[in-house]
């Protein structure tokens, strides 16, 4: 089965209508992802749970973008690009809906499980679908930028639209939901007319869990970047998890808008640092990015410690600004190893690690929050995460050489 350029049934949109129309439920989709983070103090203020059920909430979010991302993320390869995108909206309908439905602590959990269960088959495919799309469109352009720029800024809009909505709405937590409903439906109507790129193959599938695809003699290189992508997705799994109560109970700011400008401004650093630093080498970028984490990592507890939301501010933006150079350097590399027919699979091997690095700190750090304060919490982990980047960022560099 091979990568194609024909088109599987009529549509209304040529490759470039169809590359923006994807992106545009790439985006939608990934804001609604993070939607619900400011959300969370006003579940926990009305229904009195801990932060720890914070954290539940917030891991099964994760557990479902690691549970579809190794079982589907890497299935559009044969089944079509066209037909997973539009599953995954289709799925992150279904949580808007469960959002609205039941929203209740149980209801809240499963909606987040099947709104990560869309992310993850979503992520790789519309990785994959955007640079196809670009190729016919506009030869000779790399649309990898553009779909690493877009990951980080669809996340980071969801907590901005999701705080402006709760703090000037009657109903802060109906209203944000119906609105990326509609949204989603919206996107999910332009993606059936988006052209598809892989050409099916009339074998009956058989299915397998995910692999990574990536010839043996380059393997290290992919598994060391594999790394470098999972300690960059854990800065915003502990930033996520814990600023919230932090926010509230060091600084004394419980308002949603700010929360959520705390979560946007994280991945708009990583979306603006991919771009400010679109020119320099690889290399170059990889290093200016894990010391931007290693700054963050001692500036985050220090400006908690020190009372000044300032400095835990300023280190949560050097902690996005690594992110994203690292996670942009990891899709670069491992985009330039992928084969065109297995781009798919191969790409759904590092967004697993990347949602990874994500799902397993979260646990982590639900479990420690029962028995610890989220201060302590913050501090054991984020030592932790900077023994792990020192590690990674060694791995890859050694590797690269």
């Amino acid at each position: 089965m091979t990568s194609s350029l024909m088109v599987e049934r009529p549509t209304r949109l040529g490759h470039g209508g169809g590359f923006w129309a994807v992106a545009a439920a790439f985006g939608v989709s990934l804001a609604f992802s993070t939607l619900p983070t400011p959300l969370y103090r006003l579940y926990q203020a009305r229904d009195g749970f801990p932060t720890a059920v914070v954290t539940v909430v917030f891991a099964a979010y994760a557990i479902g973008v690691v549970a579809s991302t190794y079982l589907v993320g890497h299935i559009s390869d044969r089944i079509g690009r066209r037909r997973m995108v539009l599953a995954s909206v289709l799925a992150e309908i279904v949580a808007a809906v469960l959002f609205l439905a039941w929203p209740e602590v149980p209801g809240l959990i499963i909606a987040r499980f099947v709104c990560g269960t869309g992310i993850g088959a979503l992520t790789a495919t519309a990785t994959a679908h955007l640079a196809e799309l670009r190729a016919v469109a506009h030869p000779g352009r790399d649309a990898g930028l553009f779909s690493s720029m877009l990951n980080m800024a669809g996340l980071g809009l969801g907590p901005v639209v999701g705080g402006v909505l709760a703090s000037y709405v009657t109903a802060p937590l109906t209203v944000p939901y119906l609105v990326f409903l509609v949204l989603l439906v919206a996107v999910a109507l332009a993606v059936r007319h988006v052209p598809e790129t892989v050409e099916r193959s009339e074998d009956r599938l058989r299915y397998r869990p995910q692999r990574v695809s990536v010839p043996p003699h380059v393997r290290p290189v992919f598994w060391a970047a594999a790394a470098v992508a999972f300690v960059g997705n854990m800065f915003s799994g502990l930033v996520s998890a814990v600023s919230p109560t932090l926010l509230a109970g060091s600084f004394h700011i419980a308002s949603p808008l700010v929360g959520g400008l705390l979560s946007t401004s994280v991945f708009a650093a990583a979306a603006g640092a991919q771009l400010l630093f679109v020119g320099q080498p690889l290399r170059q970028q990889l290093i200016t990015g894990l010391g931007a984490m290693i700054v963050s990592l001692a500036a985050i507890p220090a400006g908690v410690l020190a009372g000044s939301v300032l400095l835990f501010w300023g280190g949560a933006l050097f902690g996005g600004a690594g992110m994203g150079l690292t996670f942009r350097v990891t899709l670069a590399m491992v985009g330039s190893l992928a084969t065109p027919e297995l781009r798919g699979e191969t790409l759904a091997g590092v967004f697993l690690a990347f949602y990874l690095g994500l799902a397993l700190p979260v646990l982590g750090i639900g479990v420690a929050l029962t028995a610890l304060p989220s201060l302590t919490v913050l501090v054991l982990f984020g030592l932790v995460e900077l023994v792990l980047v020192v590690w990674a960022g060694r791995r890859l560099l050694t590797q690269w050489r």
